[in-house]
């Protein structure tokens, strides 16, 4: 039997409510796409509310939770001790509630509103009197200013010896050649708001400090990637206003979420430098719920 005949046989009734039932399927199919469309500008407007807007970037820069890296704190904790860097009758009083100094410890490294403050003292004690090219060949010792009169070297007092005694002075974490040279190339990359260097001049406490957990994930494995995040999350603890702002200007005018954003661009110069974060902060300046201030290394 010819395909012609078979097509004969179907009924017309038949073939009128195939036409239909296919016609139905489209409208609704297209009315289903409209209306998830219309929820997602919706959405998107309710979004771009003010008060939304500022609320939901500080619980995304901010998480309630706080924020746990990969890494452990290891040894770290006795050896710092041991080196002199840390004088524990003196220090004590700053580590809120966790036990690293004791003894080895599987105690991941952490970060929250409560404890910000003693991990940026901790990896400033680090970053300070670990061995590092970037502080024997960078600008600390470049730059024409005596290294001790900065505020990372000469504003730490917590030790049990002076803080040129300690800078740069043990091995905690044995660095390679190669790793030393991933460690100032990452260090180059990564700013903060309360000064106009990188981390590669580390010449205040968050970017000693920063420089310590550099030279911690490099010598750990860590990839650059992973370290630029945790470096911005780290940053956006200590300098909270500043990464809301952010995080705004990124959602306003690149319509990108603050989880979206490139971690190795929010730290770069025209961001997390003080200039560019005071740039970002002009740009922002009008939106309801933001209080606009600078950057500080008092934390």
């Amino acid at each position: 039997m010819s395909l012609t005949k078979k097509f004969k046989k179907i009924p017309a009734v038949l073939v009128a409510f195939l036409v239909f039932d296919a016609l139905a399927l489209g409208a609704f199919g297209s009315y289903y796409l409209a209306q998830r469309s219309f929820a997602k500008k919706m959405a998107q407007i309710e979004s771009q509310n003010p008060e939304n807007l500022v609320k939901d970037a500080t619980a995304k820069v901010l998480p309630a939770v706080g924020y746990t890296t990969s890494l452990s704190w290891g040894e770290i904790g006795p050896k710092l001790i041991a080196s002199g860097v840390i004088d524990w009758e003196q220090y004590k009083d700053y580590f809120d509630g966790l036990d690293i100094f004791s003894g080895p410890t599987n105690e991941k490294i952490a970060i929250n509103e409560q404890n910000s403050r003693a991990l940026v003292n901790t990896l400033w004690a680090l970053g300070l009197v670990n061995k590092s090219k970037v502080l024997d060949e960078g600008p600390m010792k470049t730059s024409g200013t005596d290294p001790g009169n900065f505020a990372s070297t000469g504003g730490w007092t917590l030790g049990k010896k002076e803080a040129m005694a300690l800078y740069s002075s043990e091995s905690l974490i044995p660095l390679t050649e190669k790793q030393q040279d991933l460690v100032q190339m990452i260090a180059a990359n990564v700013y903060r708001p309360c000064c106009g260097n990188s981390v590669a001049f580390p010449d205040c406490n968050h970017g000693m400090a920063a420089l310590g957990y550099i030279e911690l994930a490099v010598y750990s494995g860590l990839s650059e990637e992973q370290i630029y995040k945790d470096l911005l999350v780290f940053n956006s603890f200590w300098f909270p206003q500043t990464y809301v702002e952010m995080a705004v200007y990124f959602q306003k005018q690149q319509n990108l979420d603050w989880d979206k954003v490139d971690a190795k661009t929010a730290l770069s110069y025209d961001y997390s430098s003080a200039a560019g974060a005071a740039n970002i902060s002009k740009q922002v300046q009008n939106v309801p719920g933001l209080q606009s201030q600078g950057g500080s290394c008092g934390a």
